[in-house]
């Protein structure tokens, strides 16, 4: 099983945001968000929509339920 959670970090890193910067974003607490990047509470839709629209994936690929295509593909 994929743990998205996971993928909210990676995402974030790709993209060269660090905890504060996209909590602020969220418009909440950098403690907060790492609660989601550790899995310990559940990220809220409205915030994985906004995640999704910033790093330019769909809400599936954010959430691993989709592999992004690549050229090869």
């Amino acid at each position: 099983m994929n743990y998205y959670y996971k993928n909210l970090r990676k995402y974030r890193e790709i993209n060269g945001y660090t905890q504060g910067e996209i909590a602020h974003i969220l418009q909440t607490r950098q403690e907060q968000y790492s609660k989601y990047e550790l899995g310990k509470r559940e990220i809220p839709v409205h915030h994985l929509i906004t995640l999704a629209m910033l790093y330019g994936v769909s809400t599936d690929e954010l959430l691993g339920l989709k592999k992004r295509k690549t050229a090869e593909q």
